[in-house]
Protein backbone atom coordinates (compact mmCIF):
# COMPACT_ATOMS: atom_id res chain seq x y z
CA UNK A 1 0.00 0.00 0.00
CA UNK A 2 1.33 3.41 -1.02
CA UNK A 3 1.23 6.35 1.37
CA UNK A 4 -0.02 9.80 0.33
CA UNK A 5 -0.24 12.83 2.59
CA UNK A 6 -3.57 14.63 2.91
CA UNK A 7 -2.37 18.21 3.22
CA UNK A 8 -1.89 21.53 1.45
CA UNK A 9 0.76 22.75 3.92
CA UNK A 10 4.09 23.03 2.13
CA UNK A 11 6.22 22.55 5.24
CA UNK A 12 4.31 19.39 6.22
CA UNK A 13 4.69 18.01 2.71
CA UNK A 14 8.42 18.82 2.58
CA UNK A 15 8.97 17.20 5.98
CA UNK A 16 7.22 13.93 5.11
CA UNK A 17 8.66 13.81 1.59
CA UNK A 18 12.18 13.97 3.02
CA UNK A 19 11.63 10.60 4.74
CA UNK A 20 11.54 8.68 1.48
CA UNK A 21 8.17 6.90 1.51
CA UNK A 22 5.76 9.54 0.23
CA UNK A 23 4.09 8.57 -3.06
CA UNK A 24 1.57 11.37 -3.60
CA UNK A 25 -0.56 14.16 -2.14
CA UNK A 26 -4.28 14.82 -1.81
CA UNK A 27 -5.72 18.25 -1.21
CA UNK A 28 -9.22 19.65 -0.92
CA UNK A 29 -10.78 23.11 -0.73
CA UNK A 30 -10.83 23.07 3.08
CA UNK A 31 -7.12 22.22 3.33
CA UNK A 32 -6.15 24.87 0.78
CA UNK A 33 -8.35 27.48 2.48
CA UNK A 34 -6.40 26.98 5.74
CA UNK A 35 -3.21 28.04 3.96
CA UNK A 36 -4.72 31.35 2.77
CA UNK A 37 -2.67 31.18 -0.44
CA UNK A 38 -3.47 31.12 -4.14
CA UNK A 39 -4.78 27.64 -4.99
CA UNK A 40 -2.82 27.28 -8.22
CA UNK A 41 0.43 28.49 -6.68
CA UNK A 42 0.10 25.96 -3.87
CA UNK A 43 -0.48 23.16 -6.39
CA UNK A 44 2.54 24.20 -8.46
CA UNK A 45 4.75 24.16 -5.37
CA UNK A 46 3.47 20.76 -4.27
CA UNK A 47 4.14 19.35 -7.74
CA UNK A 48 7.71 20.65 -7.53
CA UNK A 49 8.25 18.74 -4.27
CA UNK A 50 6.51 15.37 -4.71
CA UNK A 51 6.88 13.21 -7.81
CA UNK A 52 3.57 11.42 -7.73
CA UNK A 53 -0.17 11.96 -8.16
CA UNK A 54 -1.34 15.31 -6.74
CA UNK A 55 -5.12 15.44 -6.28
CA UNK A 56 -6.70 18.87 -6.79
CA UNK A 57 -10.43 19.31 -6.28
CA UNK A 58 -12.76 21.40 -8.40
CA UNK A 59 -15.03 23.86 -6.60
CA UNK A 60 -17.88 24.11 -9.14
CA UNK A 61 -20.61 21.47 -8.98
CA UNK A 62 -22.23 21.91 -12.41
CA UNK A 63 -20.98 20.01 -15.45
CA UNK A 64 -19.61 22.97 -17.43
CA UNK A 65 -18.04 24.60 -14.40
CA UNK A 66 -16.35 21.39 -13.22
CA UNK A 67 -15.05 20.62 -16.68
CA UNK A 68 -13.64 24.12 -17.16
CA UNK A 69 -11.93 24.08 -13.75
CA UNK A 70 -10.59 20.58 -14.34
CA UNK A 71 -8.89 21.53 -17.59
CA UNK A 72 -7.23 24.55 -15.95
CA UNK A 73 -5.99 22.48 -13.00
CA UNK A 74 -4.78 19.63 -15.21
CA UNK A 75 -2.68 22.09 -17.21
CA UNK A 76 -0.65 23.00 -14.10
CA UNK A 77 1.41 19.78 -14.14
CA UNK A 78 1.17 16.26 -15.64
CA UNK A 79 0.92 14.78 -12.12
CA UNK A 80 -2.27 16.67 -11.23
CA UNK A 81 -5.28 14.41 -10.69
CA UNK A 82 -8.71 16.06 -10.69
CA UNK A 83 -10.87 15.36 -7.65
CA UNK A 84 -14.56 15.18 -8.50
CA UNK A 85 -17.35 14.72 -5.96
CA UNK A 86 -19.45 11.61 -6.59
CA UNK A 87 -22.66 13.11 -7.99
CA UNK A 88 -24.56 12.62 -11.24
CA UNK A 89 -22.83 15.64 -12.74
CA UNK A 90 -19.54 14.44 -11.30
CA UNK A 91 -19.83 11.10 -13.06
CA UNK A 92 -20.43 12.87 -16.37
CA UNK A 93 -17.28 14.94 -15.82
CA UNK A 94 -15.26 11.87 -14.87
CA UNK A 95 -16.34 10.19 -18.11
CA UNK A 96 -15.43 13.24 -20.19
CA UNK A 97 -12.04 13.73 -18.53
CA UNK A 98 -11.28 10.03 -18.98
CA UNK A 99 -11.94 10.46 -22.70
CA UNK A 100 -9.53 13.40 -22.71
CA UNK A 101 -6.82 11.39 -20.94
CA UNK A 102 -7.06 13.42 -17.72
CA UNK A 103 -6.83 11.40 -14.51
CA UNK A 104 -9.56 11.74 -11.91
CA UNK A 105 -10.14 10.93 -8.25
CA UNK A 106 -13.79 10.33 -7.31
CA UNK A 107 -14.10 11.83 -3.85
CA UNK A 108 -16.75 11.88 -1.10
CA UNK A 109 -17.44 8.20 -1.73
CA UNK A 110 -19.58 6.65 1.00
CA UNK A 111 -20.87 3.44 -0.61
CA UNK A 112 -19.50 0.56 -2.65
CA UNK A 113 -22.15 1.31 -5.28
CA UNK A 114 -20.74 4.83 -5.72
CA UNK A 115 -17.22 3.43 -6.03
CA UNK A 116 -18.28 0.90 -8.67
CA UNK A 117 -20.05 3.54 -10.75
CA UNK A 118 -17.03 5.85 -10.57
CA UNK A 119 -14.71 3.06 -11.69
CA UNK A 120 -16.97 2.17 -14.62
CA UNK A 121 -17.17 5.86 -15.60
CA UNK A 122 -13.38 5.91 -15.91
CA UNK A 123 -12.11 7.27 -12.59
CA UNK A 124 -8.40 6.67 -12.02
CA UNK A 125 -8.92 6.63 -8.23
CA UNK A 126 -11.85 6.42 -5.81
CA UNK A 127 -11.64 7.78 -2.26
CA UNK A 128 -13.92 6.18 0.35
CA UNK A 129 -14.04 8.38 3.47
CA UNK A 130 -13.48 5.97 6.36
CA UNK A 131 -13.57 8.45 9.23
CA UNK A 132 -16.73 10.19 8.09
CA UNK A 133 -18.48 6.84 7.72
CA UNK A 134 -17.43 6.03 11.29
CA UNK A 135 -18.78 9.40 12.43
CA UNK A 136 -22.23 8.38 11.19
CA UNK A 137 -22.36 5.20 13.24
CA UNK A 138 -21.15 2.80 10.56
CA UNK A 139 -17.81 1.10 9.92
CA UNK A 140 -15.63 2.73 7.27
CA UNK A 141 -13.38 -0.32 7.12
CA UNK A 142 -16.32 -2.52 6.11
CA UNK A 143 -16.99 -0.06 3.30
CA UNK A 144 -13.36 -0.28 2.20
CA UNK A 145 -13.44 -4.09 2.34
CA UNK A 146 -16.59 -4.19 0.20
CA UNK A 147 -15.01 -1.92 -2.40
CA UNK A 148 -11.80 -3.94 -2.54
CA UNK A 149 -13.76 -7.20 -2.88
CA UNK A 150 -15.71 -5.82 -5.85
CA UNK A 151 -12.70 -4.23 -7.54
CA UNK A 152 -10.61 -7.39 -7.17
CA UNK A 153 -13.51 -9.59 -8.33
CA UNK A 154 -13.78 -7.70 -11.60
CA UNK A 155 -10.10 -6.73 -11.91
CA UNK A 156 -10.93 -3.04 -12.23
CA UNK A 157 -8.05 -0.72 -13.07
CA UNK A 158 -9.27 2.04 -10.73
CA UNK A 159 -7.14 2.37 -7.60
CA UNK A 160 -8.67 2.78 -4.16
CA UNK A 161 -7.47 5.54 -1.81
CA UNK A 162 -8.45 5.02 1.83
CA UNK A 163 -9.28 8.60 2.86
CA UNK A 164 -10.55 10.47 5.93
CA UNK A 165 -7.95 8.59 7.98
CA UNK A 166 -8.26 9.44 11.67
CA UNK A 167 -5.63 7.31 13.41
CA UNK A 168 -2.82 4.78 12.77
CA UNK A 169 -5.15 1.78 13.08
CA UNK A 170 -7.10 3.07 10.08
CA UNK A 171 -3.86 2.86 8.10
CA UNK A 172 -2.96 -0.60 9.39
CA UNK A 173 -6.39 -2.04 8.71
CA UNK A 174 -6.54 -0.42 5.26
CA UNK A 175 -3.25 -2.13 4.39
CA UNK A 176 -4.51 -5.50 5.65
CA UNK A 177 -7.70 -5.13 3.60
CA UNK A 178 -5.60 -4.43 0.51
CA UNK A 179 -6.25 -0.77 -0.25
CA UNK A 180 -3.92 0.43 -2.98
CA UNK A 181 -3.26 3.74 -1.22
CA UNK A 182 -3.96 5.50 2.09
CA UNK A 183 -3.92 9.29 2.20
CA UNK A 184 -2.93 10.23 5.71
CA UNK A 185 -2.89 13.54 7.63
CA UNK A 186 0.46 14.85 8.82
CA UNK A 187 -0.21 14.23 12.51
CA UNK A 188 -1.24 10.61 11.90
CA UNK A 189 1.91 9.92 9.87
CA UNK A 190 3.92 11.27 12.81
CA UNK A 191 2.02 8.94 15.14
CA UNK A 192 2.80 6.00 12.85
CA UNK A 193 6.54 6.71 13.16
CA UNK A 194 6.62 6.91 16.95
CA UNK A 195 6.69 3.96 19.34
CA UNK A 196 7.54 4.10 23.06
CA UNK A 197 9.68 0.96 22.85
CA UNK A 198 11.79 2.54 20.11
CA UNK A 199 12.35 5.61 22.32
CA UNK A 200 13.14 3.40 25.31
CA UNK A 201 15.59 1.34 23.25
CA UNK A 202 17.44 4.43 22.06
CA UNK A 203 17.69 5.73 25.62
CA UNK A 204 19.12 2.41 26.79
CA UNK A 205 21.70 2.27 24.00
CA UNK A 206 22.82 5.83 24.76
CA UNK A 207 22.99 5.20 28.51
CA UNK A 208 25.01 1.98 28.01
CA UNK A 209 27.39 3.80 25.65
CA UNK A 210 27.84 6.70 28.08
CA UNK A 211 28.70 4.29 30.90
CA UNK A 212 31.27 2.48 28.75
CA UNK A 213 32.71 5.58 27.04
CA UNK A 214 31.95 8.64 29.19
CA UNK A 215 31.79 11.95 27.39
CA UNK A 216 32.01 10.55 23.84
CA UNK A 217 28.40 11.12 22.77
CA UNK A 218 27.99 13.83 20.17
Amino acid sequence: MRIFIDSANIEEIRDINSMGFLAGVTTNPSLVAKEKRDYHEVLKEICSIVDGPISAEVIAQDYKGMLAEAEILAAIHPNVVIKIALTEEGLKVIKKLHEKGIKTNATLVFSANQALLAARAGASFVSPFLGRVDDNGNDGLILLEDIMTIFNQYMLDTEVIAASIRHPMHVLQSAKIGSHIATVPYNVIKQMIKHPLTDAGIDKFLNDWEQAFPGTQQ
